[in-house]
């Protein structure tokens, strides 16, 4: 048996990291085989990738150059890490893939949509998401959280955090309009609720969504 895809996506701030460790937490105590993973990143060679891009290194090619680079990092991350996992029934749970490559670099950098399309043509090959999570909440209020988290840990704003609000306002748009385009794999939470609520919601939705899970009840958050 494969294991299922399961991708996180959503703004700055979204709090997708924390519902991916609590996810991954739950699956694995009800004994499900489970991996979490990121993106830009994930194997070796896409973190090198993901140290450039976030560092601002290639800023200055545009934002074609930056799909470039994430499409070289995804073609490693999966060939290396989620086709292996999945083909061994292991689920994988992915921070980011290539929805924020149609709205970073697509809708908010303005990369043609048939671009970006060729480019998830030849790194995704057959590989789609099982079930998408879009986290979501105003650009405000997921910069404010990410300014919060940067400042407890003492680092500095990445690339993207560093955008003005205009373009983070784009990417909440483009994300909901991705969950529109496909209702039968994307979920949209409303990421401004307490982390216990984001986390009952998500697990509700992946009982309903995906029969490997519809066997085990909500009881508690974990």
């Amino acid at each position: 048996m494969t294991g299922r895809f399961i991708t996180f996506e959503g703004g700055e701030g979204a709090g997708k990291s924390t519902q991916i460790e609590r996810l991954q937490r739950r699956l694995s105590g009800l004994d499900f085989k489970v991996i979490a993973t990121r993106e830009p990143g994930g194997s070796p060679q896409a973190e090198k990738i993901r140290s450039f891009i976030l560092g601002g290194e290639a800023k200055h090619m545009g934002p074609f150059a930056e799909a470039l680079l994430f499409t070289a990092a995804r073609i490693d991350h999966i060939d290396t890490v989620i086709i292996p996992a999945l083909a061994n029934g292991v689920h994988v749970l992915c921070d980011r893939f290539a929805d924020s490559t149609k709205v970073y670099q697509g809708i908010s950098g303005q990369v043609s949509r048939s671009l970006i399309e060729s480019l998830e043509q030849v790194a995704l090959k057959s590989l789609r998401p099982d079930m998408t999570f879009i986290l979501d909440l105003p650009a405000e209020i997921g910069l404010s959280r990410a300014g919060e988290r940067q400042a407890g840990k003492g680092e500095r704003a990445d690339r993207f955090e560093q955008e003005d609000i205009a373009f983070h306002r784009a990417l909440r748009e483009g994300f909901l309009a991705i969950a529109k385009e496909a209702p039968d794999r994307c979920v949209v939470i409303d990421a401004t609720q307490d982390p216990d609520d984001v986390e009952r919601a998500i697990w509700t939705a992946l009982q309903n969504r995906l029969p490997d899970f519809a066997g085990t009840r909500v009881s508690h958050v974990a």
